[in-house]
């Protein structure tokens, strides 16, 4: 092979150039093997953290928002690390906000749309004001690089805030693992228990992270596949950036979402969702900004960190109010229309997609 997996997986230009060369019928085909991969991967790794679950006694949830949710965010910091160092830092930056504003507003609004997803107010009265503190953190920081900023040059995130990012993420990581241990969250019916029976603790870690590299694969293969075919079909070059890569970089917590409530765990979604936020900004940008400074677009602050702010604040609220232990549809509609919104206004307005 001219190229190895690995830089397929982590090299935009190598993989774009690949999918240049194939035909209409090679591009259809690589789209449908694509959604087979997702579809069978994340199906290995919902079942992988079950097992996992009733094997260590951690809840789904916990899981959910640690390993699933780092497997998840992986491509997207390999991208973003990637992307910094070959010269276009402003793509790190739109990879973390971006992604988590699909995968609260598309994502998990969907997800309440279709079924009611519990709340575990321990796990999510600690996890989910990490969630919205980070992002607030990641505001702050980048409205102090603009103030900071001299006449006539870009505000920029500096590496000592990525080592700081950083940081606050192995905490997190850490106290999550602290809070799961202390909650009560324990209770195992048969379906779980039968799994655990057939499944060992090493068997149900081969599934999460075989599930989690066929998730990874074919997310990174079918985004620039679609977007190619789009583009030979006519679609705009706007409506694409505006649509496919967002909802691409989404990709692997959007099928995980899928079958975590085909099979009935729905609480491996708010996890997933919870961590992927979290790690959107600790991980993925932090990674970048490590690297090397990331310089802060202006319409991030008008428009991308405003509607980052909207739609965590909502979920927050939700975690809040909602005193039935569910999250309710209404609430899916509401955080749904403001990506809705989003998309809409990038592609009215001609605004600069946040990837």
């Amino acid at each position: 092979m001219e190229h190895s997996l690995w830089q397929f997986i982590v090299n935009e230009a190598v993989l774009r150039n690949a999918v240049n060369e194939l035909s209409i019928l090679a591009l259809l085909a690589v789209i449908v093997i694509c959604i087979i991969l997702l579809s069978k991967g994340a199906d290995w790794m919902v079942d992988g953290v079950v097992s996992l679950a009733s094997r260590t006694g951690l809840p789904k949830i916990v899981i959910g928002a640690t390993v699933v949710s780092l497997g998840t965010t992986l491509p997207e910091a390999f991208v973003s690390v990637m992307a910094a160092y070959m010269g276009n830092p402003g793509l790190a930056l739109g990879n973390g906000v971006g992604s988590i504003i699909a995968d609260t507003g598309l994502i998990f609004g969907l997800s309440c749309l279709l079924v009611a997803i519990p709340i575990n107010r321990f796990i999510l009265d600690r996890t989910g004001w990490v969630q919205v503190g980070s992002a607030i953190l990641l505001v702050i920081l980048a409205v102090l690089a603009l103030v900071n900023a001299p006449p006539g040059v870009s505000p920029t995130l500096e590496r000592w805030v990525g080592f700081l990012l950083l940081i606050l993420l192995a905490v997190y990581l850490y106290s999550t693992y602290k809070w799961a241990r202390n909650s009560d969250d324990r209770c195992l019916d048969e379906k779980e228990d039968k799994l655990a029976d057939q499944l060992g603790l090493g068997p149900s870690w081969l599934m999460v992270l075989g599930g989690l590299l066929l998730v990874i694969l074919g997310a990174r293969v079918l985004v620039p596949s679609a977007s190619e075919l789009a583009v030979r079909l006519g679609v705009p070059d706007d409506v694409i950036a505006a649509t496919m890569v967002a909802f691409g970089t989404s990709l692997p917590e959007l099928m995980t979402a899928i079958s975590a409530i085909r099979k009935g765990y729905p609480e491996i979604t708010v996890g997933n969702i919870v961590g992927a936020d979290v790690l959107n900004c600790l991980f993925v940008i932090g990674a970048a900004a490590a690297a090397t400074p990331l310089e802060i677009p202006k319409n991030f602050y008008f428009f991308h960190f405003p509607t980052m702010l909207i739609i965590l604040f909502s979920f927050r609220t939700f975690i809040s109010m909602n005193r039935t232990g569910v999250f309710y549809r209404w609430q899916g509609g509401w955080l749904l229309s403001i990506y809705v919104v989003y998309v809409f206004l990038q592609y009215a307005l001609n605004i600069g997609a946040a990837h």
